[in-house]
């Protein structure tokens, strides 16, 4: 394996694509946000290149002529071969389980604010986004969250596996993050029940790498652009 990784993503907004930023600046891993250099047309064209084994839709990491896509085969990916999942297989898949179940949550926050057709704009589907968000915030949220806060009683110690960090405790962060942003009012009620989620959320963010990034201007600012949008009317306490 040489060179640099490439990240392609869209340029402009966090997204799925941070999930994958957040591991590789918290494990120091050299790569070139792709998309943010050579803009959209280049991901398109190397997307197209890359038929008929191209991924579906990006973030996609590529290397020395191959591509991984999605955000939990990235991180896998990079947890075999970075050291940023546990060297147990049994906890390797058990990490693996647990961002399969973050794309779980992240697929249906989206889906809040995009319940009819993810390519029709949020306010041509605002009466079914506002129906939708009742539900997400009082019964599914709280299912995913007691689920996180959970493996964040499973081992001892400051991270999910124990020890030391893995890409889940970057991914939780980030989920963290984003909830707290899309729906503040919802968060702030049911943060008592989830110290062991903030405590990670703040541990992730006294990393080295992640500090720094935190403190840049490559971490762009969530928006309503992204998977995580804050629009009033779908939060309440």
């Amino acid at each position: 394996m040489s060179g640099v990784y490439k990240l392609w993503y869209w340029p402009t907004i966090q997204g799925r694509g941070e999930f994958v930023r957040l591991a590789l600046e918290a494990g120091g891993i050299d790569y070139e946000d792709s998309a943010r250099v050579h803009g959209v047309e280049a991901m398109l064209a190397d997307m197209t290149a890359r038929q008929p084994r191209a991924p579906f839709a990006p973030p996609y990491l590529a290397l020395d002529g191959h591509a991984v896509a999605q955000v939990a085969d990235i991180l896998l990916y990079l947890g075999d071969r970075h050291g940023l999942a546990p060297s147990s297989i049994a906890e390797r898949y058990w990490v693996h389980q647990l961002q399969l179940t973050v794309a779980d949550l992240v697929a249906e926050a989206h889906n809040v604010h995009h319940p009819v057709a993810a390519m029709a704009y949020y306010e041509e589907q605002r009466p079914e986004a506002a129906r939708a968000a009742a539900p997400f915030r009082d019964e599914r949220l709280p299912k995913f969250l007691d689920h996180f806060e959970a493996a964040t009683r499973a081992s001892s110690g400051e991270w999910v596996t124990g020890g030391r960090w893995s890409y889940v405790d970057t991914s939780l962060f980030q989920v963290m993050a984003g909830l707290r942003y899309a729906f503040p009012r919802r968060m702030a009620t049911l943060a008592p029940r989830y110290p062991g989620l903030a405590a990670l959320h703040d541990s992730v963010a006294a990393l080295a790498g992640v500090s720094t990034y935190l403190a840049g201007a490559r971490r762009l600012p969530f928006g309503e652009e992204g998977i995580f949008r804050h629009y009033p009317e779908l939060d309440a306490a």
